[in-house]
């Protein structure tokens, strides 16, 4: 389904942004002209039988305090990771408790204070546009937030998501990772945030042997982890080890399971986030493609990998691979994957589990993001997530309470785990 009534019509901007003022004048008429019939639908979708579901949950009726994302033309890719992000507890505080960012006076005014190192451009802040957004959500407004300023930077800072066309959710993912990690390091009013990062002794340690692109910040210290990658040639038997840090895991659905189409399908068994782990994991043979360069032997052989986690992330962040190239096009994977709600055990996968706790390597699930329909290039983003023991299911404006039943049942794309705390430990994510 289309995101949007104008994405027909919308097509490279003018430098003067012509056709985005078009469109917000548009949707503007759209918003005055019809609030009424509109915010009743949703207020009745939201109220009908949400307010019974709260009844047995708190013994009385309560307002939905979650705020939508209105969709922006084809943006639902963002608003739901936005949403995930939002309910990662330790993340989402972090930049919520960073300071506003404060204007200049005089010839500079209008200017921000602090240096972004993207593209150069000292006129925009990433950080600053996703710390507003993230204050924005679960304030109770019973209308949706308009991210249009987070937008804007995201067009000016990460080229590929110029224009109003369906965007990939993974790929948004880690750009925005990545670019509020670069920023991060840049400082805040004179003071790196590193300094800021420090003052949290668990998120500092955590983040020091996960470093990605220069010093750590709160980007790498609760999605930042480390893989072992073991690669021995077959023909002398040398083995070579590499330790690559990394912020989310994207795993093959494996090809057994590609022809299954839902979850009650009887032929064969079911397809687990475990089977896709450990495919991930397994010993694997490199193809005539893939030959490795063996230093013993200066040339090129066959080889077997292996990947080891050599350290977990606090949130571990899975993306199943459900989008493969053809010859000509880029189909979809529409099997369903089971996955945990609690309890996701990642102990065996590690390469030292002796020196893991006992419950130091259980996941439970934060938020998943689902892709509707058949393409990368179409189709609707929508993100399930949890926040105070109870699941939320965000669709662009549009937030509903839900149950774990739903939950998973749905066909995940992203899956964000939240480290498990020990009982003792009085933080929690």
């Amino acid at each position: 389904p289309s995101c949007s009534p104008y994405d027909s019509f919308l097509f490279n901007d003018t430098k003067l942004g012509l056709v985005q003022k078009v469109r917000e004048h548009l949707q503007n008429l759209e918003n005055s002209a019809f609030p009424s019939d509109r915010h009743r639908k949703r207020k009745l979708l939201e109220n009908s039988s949400l307010n019974s579901k709260l009844l047995k949950v708190n013994g009385s009726t309560t307002a939905l305090c979650a705020t939508g994302l209105r969709n922006l033309g084809n943006t639902c890719f963002m608003n739901a990771i936005l949403q995930s992000l939002s309910n990662i507890q330790q993340f989402c505080c972090y930049f919520k408790e960073l300071p506003a960012v404060e204007l200049r006076n005089g010839k500079t005014a209008g200017r921000r204070t602090y240096h972004t190192r993207s593209q150069g451009d000292n006129n925009v802040s990433l950080v600053e546009e996703f710390r507003k957004t993230l204050c924005a959500l679960w304030q109770g407004s019973q209308t949706a937030f308009s991210p249009e300023s987070l937008f804007y930077v995201v067009w000016k800072i990460m080229p590929n998501f110029r224009g109003y066309q369906q965007q990939d959710a993974h790929e948004f993912m880690r750009y925005l990772l990545d670019h509020l990690h670069l920023e991060l390091q840049g400082g805040f009013n004179g003071v790196s945030r590193s300094v800021i990062l420090q003052e949290n002794s668990s998120l500092s340690s955590a983040s020091n042997k996960c470093c990605i692109n220069g010093a750590s910040t709160v980007v790498t210290a609760i999605f930042g982890g480390i893989l072992q990658n073991e690669v021995n040639c077959l023909i002398c038997g040398t083995e070579s080890r590499k330790f690559d840090p990394f912020l989310d895991l994207s795993l093959d659905i494996p090809s057994q399971f590609r022809n299954k189409r839902t979850k009650n399908q009887e032929s064969g068994p079911m397809c687990t986030l475990r089977d896709c782990l450990r495919s991930f994991t397994d010993l694997e043979e490199l193809d005539e493609t893939e030959l490795y360069m063996c230093h013993k032997c200066k040339k090129k052989q066959k080889s077997t990998k292996k990947f080891w986690i050599q350290k977990l992330p606090k949130v571990l962040c899975l993306h199943l691979k459900r989008f493969h190239w053809t010859a000509y096009l880029r189909n979809k994977v529409d099997t369903y994957v089971e996955f945990p709600l609690r309890g996701l055990d990642m102990k065996c996968y590690l390469l030292e589990p002796e020196n893991s706790g006992p419950e130091s390597c259980l996941y439970d699930l934060a938020a998943v993001v689902v892709h509707h329909g058949s393409g990368v290039g179409s189709g609707h983003y929508t993100a399930y997530a949890a926040h105070e023991g109870r699941w939320f299911h965000f669709n662009d404006s549009t937030v509903t309470l839900t149950d774990e039943e739903t939950v998973v049942k749905a066909k995940a794309y992203i899956l964000f785990y939240v480290e498990r705390q020990a009982k003792s430990g009085s933080d929690k994510l």
